[in-house]
């Protein structure tokens, strides 16, 4: 059964937790820590967001959008060889991976490029890790007639050259970040410098609840659909959700799944990266093993260290290789909300491999963290449960890594 359109409007502006408040704290955790030049530009984004997201017109806009162009609802997957295989709860895959550019991100960018025009803005700018959010903002530019700038570490670049070709392809200009440790914590802060100097007609789509708010509360608010056709997805087939996991970086896919179950039954899990293992120091689970401080425009979980300086972190995964975390991860944390695990690079690899050999479907490595997880959990519940991961995008660019790594040349 297709979710409708209708269903999507009446359930958009549901409060959950009454988070974040009036000046975008989650808690103790979020907020505004930006350059004076910017508070501005950030206030009139939440002005027009705000006024817009109980507007039908814009709502009729992003869900056309979502139906027509991005491709929702995605479908709910049932696993059945999978579950056969691991002998414990029933495995459902919501299909994210189907969405147009092959992941998740599209869902907010697609919103994000609504707001732009709507303030008259004619150039968008970006960033990304693995390649997927500038793919998706690439796109929107594109599908919007409008000017598209992608920052990129210059070591994703080399991981991620299919999705820089992509973006390159659609019309964008991909920027090399060379500072730092070349990832996606440096393509942000440039893309913070660009802003600065632009701010008149430029627009940042943030890929990520992260940054300073509004960002986490509106990249949260288009990326809950996810969670809400699960809802509706579950309930046709007459199945309770006992589970739900989903990979976390910065944590759009994981709080697109969760936030719409907020304060029901359903257990959650958010799976960070653990690299070559928690205790190496080589891995990038600011909600296992940071302390709280502020970057990128708001106060969260960090990996940092005594003098609170970011370390260098650690994944197979671009997408996951992030010293942060979103602020309202780190709110579900603290209130014991959400379970925060963790995946190795080992077993992110191993997943990967699985998941395509059993269902034919190949993941994201970002995704096979979730997956990873799974397996684990899925053979602590019994038979006649239900869990749901997000699959939040496909492996298709990251074909060369995992080949390299190997030793395959492709």
């Amino acid at each position: 059964m297709k979710t409708t359109s209708k269903q999507n409007l009446n359930d958009f502006n549901q409060i959950k937790y009454g988070y974040p408040d009036e000046n975008g704290h989650y808690g103790i955790f979020g907020g505004t820590f930006v350059a004076e030049t910017l508070i501005k530009p950030l206030q009139d984004l939440k002005d027009t967001y705000y006024k817009l997201k109980n507007d039908p017109d814009f709502l009729k806009e992003l869900y056309t959008e979502f139906e027509n162009y991005v491709g929702r609802p995605t479908p709910l997957y049932f696993a059945k060889r999978l579950t056969d295989k691991l002998n414990g709860a029933n495995i459902f895959l919501k299909r994210e991976d189907l969405c147009h550019t092959g992941a998740h991100k599209i869902n907010n960018t697609i919103g994000q490029a609504i707001l732009a025009k709507k303030m008259g803005k004619t150039r968008i700018i970006a960033e990304t890790g693995a390649g997927q959010h500038g793919v998706a903002s690439a796109t929107v530019a594109a599908r919007l007639g409008m000017e598209c700038v992608v920052y990129m570490g210059e070591q994703d670049i080399y991981r991620q050259s299919q999705n820089v070709y992509r973006m390159k392809l659609l019309g964008a200009e991909v920027i090399p970040v060379t500072s730092g440790s070349r990832t996606l914590k440096d393509a942000l802060n440039e893309a913070l410098r660009d802003w600065v100097t632009n701010v008149d007609n430029t627009f940042y789509i943030i890929g990520t609840v992260a940054g300073p708010s509004p960002y986490p509360e509106l990249v949260r608010d288009f990326q809950a659909i996810i969670g809400r056709e699960v809802i509706t997805q579950m309930q046709d087939i007459d199945k309770k959700v006992d589970a739900l996991v989903a990979c976390v970086g910065g944590g759009s896919n994981a709080i697109g799944l969760f936030y719409p179950f907020i304060n029901t039954s359903s257990k959650m899990y958010g799976i960070e990266a653990a690299g070559n293992g928690l205790e190496t120091g080589k891995h990038s689970a600011p909600l296992n093993k940071g302390k709280v401080g502020v970057l990128h425009g708001n106060r969260t979980y960090l990996l940092e260290d005594e003098n609170g300086q970011i370390i260098e972190t650690h994944s197979i995964s671009a997408g996951l290789d992030y010293p942060g975390v979103g602020p309202e991860h780190a709110l579900l944390k603290d209130l014991g909300l959400v379970e925060y695990k963790s995946a190795t690079d080992e077993e992110a690899i191993q997943a990967f491999h699985e998941l395509s050999r059993v269902e034919g479907i190949i993941p994201a490595l970002e995704t096979s963290h979730a997956v990873a997880y799974t397996f684990k959990l899925a053979k602590e519940m019994k038979k006649n449960q239900n869990i749901v991961i997000n699959l939040s995008g496909r492996g298709d660019k990251d074909l060369n890594t995992v080949a390299k790594l190997e030793g395959i040349k492709i």
